[in-house]
């Protein structure tokens, strides 16, 4: 498997895929572009099943942890639903996670794009080991993927096991596998409010496994090659190679494979992205690290939380010199917030205050320590991860950008404009996507708005209403709507923004 260049991939926007080391996941990408079957067998040979002890014993070997945030072991995850489903009499079922919600990823999409066999390979070597019924793939519905996994099913029809295709709503936390699971099973597409393990009880109330689209190709991989020559790069702890989508100050954004243990600042160079004020590692649920940090860091797990990074999903996000830092990181506090399931206090109310308090840092009304104290507040209290990530993320950015903090608090800004450099959907046709204005030359004070509303709307010291930007939450927007009714004198509005 040699070194390779960039190609293209048909997404929007167009990001261009890499190889920075051997080419693993993409072998062959570049010499026959998408892989059907059979440029899929000429690459990786024929799949071959394997028990499920020495499936176990495989993902072991290779310490495979999941690619899609948590990095839990693979195989301690084999082994829970193996036992589930012993103890319960139940079979088990396998589900891939391409849905890939974040705005700042498409690793995810990338190999269902263009090698989608070897996703399903790996997830056939699950599902046989483990002699499930039939395997599911859940991808948003965005359409990015879509057309090359049901050619890539049709081509393999008749060859392998049942495989059913799920489309799910292209929201943040449509991955997220407790809502991942209700919404294969006719629910409501949010986290179930409460700890449920897809181990335990998952998708017909089965034994589940779910992982995401690149844990099952690094299997595939491991399979194809063995785990000695799959652990020849990469370091001892974390061997292979890992999937990175580089973008934000990057010249050349990409979907980049590159061995565990490479500087993170060769990669930056590869895709022409200078450190700028810092660097974004692992999504909007990760943390901002310094550009001196960026400058020692090793991708890797390790590597990246010693300088107080994250790998995550593989989200690497250089936010240039030329952009607010804190707005940017205000603009996506609201996105967050409005994307939450709001099933408990802290997506609710915390999400929100947590937004508005940042879009007063901006003003410079508001001390950051009241945006540390509420998320000290809600550490550990929501229904799931979606408040303790959306807080780290906000948290690591007033401690990297407190330059840019002090200069809206005590200099009236920073002097730079909103660039909107880290990417969020623009407001979609479906609840939720509308915004809430102000009439003011009708406004008079009533402050009504605020007691109807009170998780978005505050009063400022004048007694008038103080309005977010962004989205309202689509939950909240029959209380908005009942605002906007109610208002006295018909100057709070609901409408949809225009681009």
């Amino acid at each position: 498997m040699a070194d390779r260049g960039a190609v293209e991939l048909s997404t929007e926007p167009v990001i261009n895929l890499g190889c920075h080391g051997p080419a693993r996941l993409m072998a062959g990408v570049r010499e026959y572009g998408r892989l059907d079957l059979w440029a899929q067998t000429k690459v990786y040979g024929e799949p071959v099943p394997i028990p499920l002890p020495a499936l176990v014993d495989l993902a072991t070997q290779i310490r495979l942890g999941g690619r899609g945030g948590a990095g839990f072991p693979f195989a301690r995850k084999l082994d829970a639903v193996v036992k589930s489903s012993h103890r319960r009499g139940l079979p088990a079922i396998v589900v891939v996670n391409g849905t890939e919600g974040e705005p700042a990823a498409c690793k995810d999409k990338m190999l269902l794009s263009m090698v989608p066999h070897l996703v399903l390979d790996g997830a056939v070597l699950a599902a046989s080991a483990l002699r499930s019924p039939e395997l599911i793939v859940a991808i948003a519905d965005d359409g990015v993927a879509e057309e090359s996994l049901l050619d890539a099913l049709e081509e393999r029809r008749g060859t392998s096991m049942p495989t059913r295709v799920v489309m799910v709503p292209h929201r943040f936390l449509s991955g997220e596998a407790g809502a991942l699971v209700r919404g294969i099973n006719g629910e409501p597409h949010i986290p179930p409010g409460r700890k449920v393990r897809a181990s335990d009880t998952g998708v017909g109330g089965c034994p589940t496994l779910v992982s995401n689209a690149e844990t099952y190709a690094q299997l595939a991989v491991a399979a194809a090659i063995g785990p000695r020559e799959y652990a020849q790069i990469g370091t001892d702890e974390e061997p292979g190679t890992v999937l990175l989508t580089v973008t934000g100050a990057a010249r050349r954004p990409a979907v980049i494979e590159t061995p565990t243990g490479t500087p993170l600042k060769e990669i930056l160079r590869v895709c022409g992205a200078p450190t700028g004020q810092g660097v974004l590692t692992g999504g909007y649920h990760g943390t901002w690290i310094t550009p001196e940090d960026a400058g020692q860091a090793e991708i890797s797990r390790r590597g990246f939380e010693e300088v107080g990074g994250s790998l995550g999903a593989g989200i690497i996000v250089p936010l240039p010199d030329n952009t607010c830092a804190l707005g940017e990181v205000a603009r996506v506090t609201h996105y967050l917030a409005a994307e939450s399931a709001g099933q408990c206090g802290p997506c609710r109310l915390g999400m929100p205050e947590m937004a508005q308090l940042l879009t007063g840092i901006l003003s410079g009304g508001t001390s950051p320590e009241a945006v540390r104290a509420l998320c000290a507040a809600m550490r550990g209290r929501g229904a799931c991860s979606h408040p303790d990530g959306s807080s780290r993320f906000v948290l690591s950015a007033l401690e990297v950008f407190a330059d840019d903090v002090n200069a809206h608090l005590y200099h009236h800004g920073c002097g730079r404009p909103v660039r909107g450099v880290l990417p969020i959907p623009e407001g979609p046709d479906e609840p939720g996507a509308g915004r809430l204005s102000v009439d003011w030359s009708s406004c008079d004070g009533h402050g009504l708005c605020a007691h109807i509303l009170p998780e978005l709307v505050r009063l400022d010291e004048n007694g008038f209403p103080t309005i977010p930007d962004g989205a309202v939450p689509s939950w909240l927007e029959p209380q908005a709507r009942r605002a906007v009714d109610m208002c006295p004198t018909m100057a709070l509005r609901l409408g949809r923004p225009t681009h």
